[in-house]
């Protein structure tokens, strides 16, 4: 948490300006995932800001919350909050995805200080949340171990056997976060190629996790107020773990973004860029 605690309006101008940085970063390096990390980036500012114990100038404290991307293709949106939470320069998401950058297109823990886990292959990361978790609880550490999740990354059967493991050993340090924009890069298709289907419908991811055990909490993922309240009941287990459905949508700030799966790793050009950076409220370009 923050020494100073953040209005809502403040964390939420943080949210608008982290928007802004992704694009900025993915249009410097000319590579790099929009739609996700725009859907997710106000869940990762009411996290790094409010809800996670955590201490940027020391980012090994033992007791510190654990925090993992598991859709690690969102590094970008990870690595703006944490620049803006002070783990590091600002200045530094100019690297993003240059081959000598810390800055990777997926999480890499070895050359970043903060990241409690390298992740990317889909599934995985929320595995490693596990294994954080169970070793909290066998040695009686009192830190909770976080996990945002894709709704698409839900389609990987490892994301269930995890979930079926960690209500066996009754994990209520645990909280999975699914980030359900409903919109993946390669999914269903509706009638025609250019309409995809949810990976999800309707109650149905909620209700998946509820049959594994799973305490089912959901929320707006871009209601601000509404997310910290929730974040602050789920950190609390009851003796299972938790999972909050984050309904958001993706490529959310920008009107032409919105809603369109080709924005999940497309590259804006600069009459784009401007166009983005506009409505965010930002000028300039890079």
């Amino acid at each position: 948490m923050t020494d100073d605690v953040m209005t809502i309006g403040e964390l939420e101008d943080l949210a608008r300006r982290g928007r802004a940085e992704v694009l900025r970063a993915v249009a410097h390096a000319g590579a790099g995932h929009i739609g996700g990390p725009l859907s997710v980036m106000d869940l990762l500012v009411a996290l790094f800001f409010r809800v996670l114990r955590i201490r940027p100038t020391e980012p090994h404290w033992p007791d510190r919350d654990r925090f993992v991307l598991s859709k690690g293709h969102s590094a970008i949106g990870l690595y703006v909050v944490m620049a803006l939470r002070g783990f590091f320069p600002l200045a530094e998401l100019k690297s993003f995805d240059a081959i000598d950058s810390r800055l990777q297109g997926h999480p890499d823990m070895t050359v970043l200080p903060g990241l409690d886990m390298s992740s990317g292959s889909l599934g995985l990361g929320f595995s490693a949340a596990i294994g954080m978790a169970l070793g909290g609880q066998a040695g009686g550490h009192d830190f909770a171990t976080f996990a945002v999740l894709g709704d698409g990354e839900c389609n990987e059967g490892i994301v269930w056997e995890g979930a079926h493991v960690a209500t066996r050993y009754g994990l209520d340090n645990l909280v999975a976060i699914v980030d359900q924009n409903g919109l993946q890069q390669y999914g269903w298709h509706g009638d025609s190629v250019e309409i995809r289907l949810p990976p999800y419908r309707e109650n149905e991811l909620a209700d998946r996790w509820s049959s594994f055990g799973w305490r089912v909490l959901e929320m707006d993922g871009h209601d601000m107020a509404g997310m910290l309240d929730t974040l602050e009941v789920a950190r609390y287990g009851d003796g299972r773990p938790t999972v909050v459905i984050s309904h958001t949508v993706k490529g959310k700030g920008v009107s032409f973004m919105e809603g369109s799966f080709p924005w999940h790793s497309q590259v804006p050009d600069e009459n784009q860029l401007r166009a983005a950076l506009a409505e965010l409220g930002e000028t300039g370009g890079e």
